[in-house]
């Protein structure tokens, strides 16, 4: 039952990275921030197509990992601890340098997904 919590988790939080951050913007249905715009690389004079760009790109991969993370603990595969721990540092870099409070959720997950992993819990997963 745990097992089948954590995978739903990591595939669900894969599938929130690209709907947040890959798919086109519906503009009836605006979010509530802007990918493109990245406080940091803003403050680096980084143009905000760029920003929009990295920003896709980083959030792709890190979905990729979460959802890796997901199958390979779903066939209980022992590298699934290390593509979480990726995802969700992947996931922290995306949050903090495109920081917006409604991100706060994601990361929690991230943080979370990280703690969990590297404290081996739970321990029937490891």
């Amino acid at each position: 039952m745990i097992r089948a919590v954590a995978v739903l988790l990591l595939i669900a939080h894969a599938l929130v990275h690209f709907r947040v951050w890959v798919t086109p913007v519906d503009p009836e249905h605006p979010p509530p921030f802007d990918p493109g715009r990245s406080w940091a690389l803003g403050t680096a004079g980084v143009p905000g197509e760029t920003a929009g760009a990295a920003a896709a790109g980083l959030a792709a991969v890190t979905a990729l990992l979460y959802a890796g993370a997901g199958v390979a603990l779903l066939a209980h595969s022992g590298w699934w601890a290390t593509a979480a721990v990726a995802a969700a540092a992947g996931g922290l870099v995306l949050k903090v340098l495109w920081f917006n409070p409604w991100l706060v959720p994601g990361i929690v997950v991230d943080v979370g997904v990280a703690l969990a992993v590297g404290l081996g819990r739970p321990a029937s997963l490891h």
